[in-house]
Parts: C-alpha cells; structure tokens; sequence
C-alpha cells in the first residue's frame, strides 16, 4: 500500500515507547478556552432540563441515522437541550468541566448551528455560547440551501431543522499536546456528536451525522480560516418523517 496523506497523518502523530515529544507548557501563552464575539447581538436560551426522560440504554436501543425530516420546527426548548447536552458545563471546576470528555479539559470544540426551523427563534447562523447559555447571532436569513451546498449537496442539510456544525480550535489542544492534538479533537468531536444523537433521540427528535463537506466551504460559512479553527464535522437534526 502506498502511504498516503491520512497514513503519515497517523504515523507522525503517533507515540513511540521512549520517545514521546516532551516540551514545557508556557501558562502565559495558553490560548483562550472559550471563543467569544464581542459586540454581537445574543439570544437566550431556555434552561435546559437535566433530569428525567427515557433511559440512556432505550436511547441506545433505538438510535438511528435519519435523512428525511418532516416540516414540523424544533422548539426553541428543544435546542437549548441539544445544546446542553453537548457541550453544556456540569462542574465549576477551572473553565468548566462539560457533558462531553475532552483530553486534558482543554475543549477545542466549538459548536455552532444552522437554524433552519426553530420557534422562536429566526433563521440563521449562530454561534453557541458555552457560558452564558445563550446563541451569537453571526448571520441571519436563509442558509439553507448554503448549508446543504457546503455538506457536499446532501439534501438532509437543508431540509432539517437545525445542523449542528462543529470547529476545532487547534491551538487550545497544540499547546499541550503538539501534534498528537489533532487526534484529541477528532476524538472529542466524536463524543460530543454521539451526546447530541442520544440527546435528540431522548426527546423525540432525530440526527444524522455528517462527515463529508466541502471544506472550505463550510469554514467560510463560520468564517473560520481553516488553519488555527476548521470545521470537522456536522449534523443535523429534525423531527423524522412519517414513514
């Protein structure tokens, strides 16, 4: 097999007995744990409900890929779940200890949706805001069919409700843990992406998710740079179609 662009990718970030990288982390340089948009209008969301509901092994049970969503909206309550369940914080510990694991709690995730139908709540892109509980707006008005143009033409992206889109901020993991980051943000995205599917399913809602985009296209919706925050991957989210 000839070795390929993934394959080094693997290799060179890979740990070898004896000879792991070593380096002393710089406190003053530690990037920020949280992106904020200063100056940017912002809506509340509903407090999420922490308790109750189905057990998490019927949710297991019963968690399925869906591609066909009906036209019926997501409340505004629902997403501040969805919200929560992925990213949202459980312990005031340092910056936040969150539902999802991530390695070192460094959290280069940064989660932001596409609202296509939520009461409410008007159509747009937003960015969600771990601390405060509350959506950036970064764009309002119809991306729909951006958003679906972006995830590589796949019709589901338009026609859900919401896609989740989710960035990793590099740097945040880089700083501790040099190459071998990369790996933990695909890893931490992974967790938060199977929060959200258990999550939907939980309260009746739907996901399927997302893996192939155009990736310059979908960071520039974000306008993300591709280099220190890129997109890594997506969802979306409705109610399912009656069959």
């Amino acid at each position: 097999m000839v070795p390929s662009a993934g394959h080094e990718f693997h290799t060179k970030s890979g740990y070898v007995r004896g000879k792991l990288p070593s380096h002393s982390l710089d406190w003053a340089t530690r990037p920020a744990t949280f992106k904020e948009y200063p100056g940017k209008e912002s809506v509340p969301l509903p407090a999420p409900e922490t308790s109750g509901g189905p057990g998490i092994w019927e949710s297991l049970r019963k968690r399925r890929s869906v591609r066909a969503y009906s036209q019926v909206p997501v409340t505004k309550q629902e997403l501040s779940q969805l919200l929560w369940a992925t990213q949202g914080i459980t312990a005031r510990l340092r910056d936040g200890l969150r539902t999802a694991p991530s390695a070192g709690a460094l959290y280069p995730i940064e989660t932001y949706v596409c609202v296509n139908r939520v009461t409410d709540l008007e159509q747009g892109l937003y960015h969600y805001d771990v601390r405060g509980g509350r959506l950036d707006v970064l764009k309002r008005g119809d991306l729909t069919r951006a958003v679906a143009a972006a995830a590589l033409d796949q019709e589901m992206a338009a026609r859900s409700a919401v896609v989740f889109i989710w960035s990793a901020v590099f740097p945040r993991s880089v700083w501790k843990y040099l190459d071998r980051a990369y790996r933990y943000a695909y890893m931490d995205v992974g967790h938060i992406a199977q929060n959200l599917a258990l999550a939907a399913e939980a309260i009746g809602l739907s996901t399927c998710q997302i893996g192939s985009f155009y990736d310059n296209e979908v960071d520039s919706l974000i306008e993300a740079d591709g280099v220190q925050e890129a997109v890594v991957y997506l969802s979306s989210v409705g109610r399912a179609a009656r069959k």
